[in-house]
């Protein structure tokens, strides 16, 4: 239950900083500053491993909502799912730790945009975590990133994605909505 009401707080700071300091540009790093709390905590007395992924979360609302992103996926009728994520693990947060959620837009490609985000203390790098996020119509259809740019009256300025990148994408995919993806182990 923590986290829903981390999120409302993450939400209703993120508007207030949008509201006095306009929007961020899009290449910006986001950053909140959190703490491990005992509902964060596994059997082994560090950060659950699952937990990361619902506290860069936070991070993904705080930075979609400060980049004005989030208030033309409304106008327009759009959300965001995560289609593949990757998390990487340096060191362990440790009860009551202070840390900080850098999260940042990393690129695209034509479907998707890729933010990285990342678990700080003192400058240095705990966890890192690869998104790749997809728009979608409420109505169907996918939103590609020409028109999610010509949507915020921006330009796209991302930097290209490294090849890192789109060899993981490639990797990790999944077959498409519309194949079949049976369940069968070799």
């Amino acid at each position: 239950m923590n986290v829903w009401w981390r999120t409302l707080l993450t939400i209703w700071r993120a508007k207030v900083l949008l509201r006095r300091r306009g929007a961020m540009p899009p290449t910006s790093v986001g950053r909140l500053k959190l703490r491990t709390l005992p509902t964060d905590i596994d059997l082994l007395g560090h950060m659950n491993n699952g937990r990361y992924a619902s506290l860069f979360d936070l991070g993904r609302f705080d930075l979609l909502i400060r980049t004005g992103i989030w208030d033309a996926m409304n106008a327009q009728g759009w959300y965001a799912v995560v289609a593949s994520e990757t998390v990487s693990f340096r060191k362990s947060l440790q009860l009551w730790q202070r840390f900080t959620v850098e999260s940042r837009l990393y690129g695209h490609d034509d479907k998707a945009v890729y933010q990285i985000h990342r678990a700080v203390v003192d400058g240095e790098i705990y966890a890192e975590m690869i998104v790749r996020a997809r728009f979608l119509r409420r109505s169907g259809g996918v939103v590609n990133t020409d028109e999610l740019f010509q949507a915020l009256h921006r330009p796209d300025d991302l930097p290209p994605l490294p090849d890192w990148v789109t060899d993981w994408a490639a990797g990790s995919a999944l077959p498409s909505t519309k194949a079949p993806a049976p369940s069968t182990w070799e």
